[in-house]
């Protein structure tokens, strides 16, 4: 059944625990057109606040095609979700074209592995981000300055892609373990054409100017520490400004630390400094 603006409206236990300054987040469910296809987008607003800044945080894509039918936006009642509220946050979910029950053809297809045109595959999903963060700002909630833009993996990519495009309701974006065409050979560690990611990531910096923050593990098993420290000193060589993190390995492939149960205890102390740093008076 498609999805309507307010399809989906209830209040969730967001389990906050005692440093949060609330106790419920409501969460609604809405549907954007993008491209004559559609993305949905999980809202989760804070309880008790008029209005509040926004984040909207941006899926990955799986390994297999197949997977795809079958992700749907993240809870509001998931890890990362409750970072974000607990620091007054609304926190959006888009869920892009090509995945769930949005159907449609997959629009950030990036071409065949032996030459892939990864500036194009990342400009289309940030095309349905920057559609979410259209619409996301015609509600009355939502403050209209202040937005942070994050990513993980393809929506990590995304993202990056588009800082370079500049949008001015975009405050600072987050890029954590972006990129595309990892495991190109059904195993750790390969791409599709790393110096391909590299220049790619080189065209983004040159328009790129909002604050960034890129994350990366030493264990990413889909972007190795050479090839992640090499995007960002292209795109920082082009003119993009990003401060880069290493941390130390996570679990077996620290690619999914963001969304992994725990993962805010180590990327929150890097995330929160900067959320400050780019606040936006109200």
């Amino acid at each position: 059944m498609p999805l309507r603006p307010a399809l989906l409206v209830l209040t969730v236990l967001a389990a906050l625990g005692a440093a949060s300054p609330f106790a419920h987040a409501t969460e609604s469910v809405v549907s954007v057109p993008v491209g004559g296809q559609k993305i949905s987008i999980r809202i989760c607003r804070p309880e008790g606040r008029d209005t509040a800044p926004l984040v909207v945080v941006n899926h990955g894509s799986p390994a297999k095609p197949e997977q795809r039918p079958g992700m749907a936006p993240t809870a509001c009642t998931h890890e990362v979700a409750v970072w974000f509220l607990r620091r007054g946050y609304v926190v959006a979910f888009p869920l892009r074209r090509g995945y769930g029950d949005n159907g449609g053809p997959w629009a950030e297809d990036y071409g065949r592995c032996d030459s892939p045109d990864f500036v194009r595959g990342g400009l289309e999903t940030a095309a349905d981000i920057e559609a979410a963060v259209r619409h996301l700002h015609t509600l009355d909630f939502v403050r209209p300055k202040g937005t942070i833009v994050v990513g993980q993996s393809a929506g990590g990519w995304g993202t990056v892609a588009l800082a370079s495009r500049a949008p001015a309701t975009v405050a600072a974006f987050v890029n954590f373990a972006g990129g595309r065409g990892g495991w190109a050979q059904g195993r750790a560690n390969t791409n599709c054409v790393p110096s391909a990611l590299v220049r790619s990531a080189g065209y983004y910096g040159a328009t790129a100017r909002a604050p960034m923050l890129w994350i990366y593990t030493e264990n990413d098993t889909f972007f190795a520490p050479d090839l992640s420290k090499a995007m960002h000193g292209a795109f920082v060589a082009a003119g993009g400004k990003a401060e880069f993190a290493m941390l130390p390995a996570f679990g077996n492939d620290g690619h999914g630390l963001f969304f992994a149960r725990n993962g805010s205890r180590i990327w929150g102390p890097l995330v929160e400094p900067f959320l400050a740093a780019n606040r936006t008076p109200d």
